[in-house]
């Protein structure tokens, strides 16, 4: 999506506005690294200052990154988001693991009762996309993959409230899978979630909820890697939550 030069007062606000765009539309998505400073003042027809002070707004509030001698990074798609992944990005796993549990238990529950023809089209399409990434063995695209299949089931519920709140997660729950997966899949480490979307789809309510209860829960190995003076923390068993 092209930027546009601003022309009205308050060009600082117009800018965040735009910048906030960019990253909220996904065209600047989570982990990309945005335009240098003398690109967006290209971009935008603004002063350096102003671009500068935009920037600095959305790293306040918790969207960007500004990495010294590195650029600047996409971390989260809303200030809700930013503010859930600074607070809770040195979580115990378990605790995230126990929270994404809960949600996504209740949220597949709802799917069964409530899903859509249209909703399991898109599950179907997701769960493909899943596979296919696995298969291609990159972890980026397959944690990307498995993300938005869990999210789209949470969608399959129509509850709107429990769907933002998931989203605004969905940035912590993919660093946390980035950083248990690696950059390598194990192949004797698949999770497989057909089960999941063939409750959904049959309205079985109980089965979507244990089985989605119980994936991220999987993802957590018995080994203790527990830091010194810190919690214990485990290790993946099975790739994709």
């Amino acid at each position: 999506m092209p930027l546009t030069s601003p022309r009205r007062s308050a060009l600082v606000d117009q800018v965040i506005a735009q910048l906030r765009n960019q990253i909220t539309t996904g065209e600047w998505p989570v982990g990309s690294r945005i335009p240098t400073e003398p690109e967006l003042v290209e971009l935008m027809g603004v002063a350096r200052n102003t671009v500068r002070e935009a920037v600095r707004a959305l790293a306040h509030n918790g969207l960007l990154d500004i990495r010294q001698g590195s650029g600047t990074y996409v971390i989260a798609t809303s200030e809700l988001a930013g503010v859930m992944h600074r607070r809770f990005a040195g979580a115990d796993p378990r605790h995230i693991a126990e929270l994404r549990s809960t949600l996504e238990s209740s949220a597949a529950r709802l799917a069964a009762e409530r899903r859509t023809a249209r909703d399991l089209v898109q599950l179907d399409a997701l769960l493909a996309r899943r596979e296919e990434a696995w298969r291609g063995g990159d972890a980026e695209p397959f944690i990307a993959a498995d993300v938005a299949l869990h999210m789209a089931v949470v969608a399959a519920s129509h509850n709107e409230v429990l769907i933002e709140l998931y989203a605004d997660l969905g940035d912590l729950v993919a660093d946390w899978l980035r950083t248990d997966v690696g950059t390598e899949l194990d192949p004797a480490a698949h999770l497989d979630h057909a089960r999941l979307i063939e409750a959904i789809r049959r309205g079985d309510g109980d089965a979507a909820a244990s089985e989605a209860a119980g994936y991220p829960f999987v993802c957590l190995a018995k080994e203790d890697r527990r830091p010194a003076g810190g919690v214990a923390v485990t290790g993946l068993t099975a790739a994709g939550g």
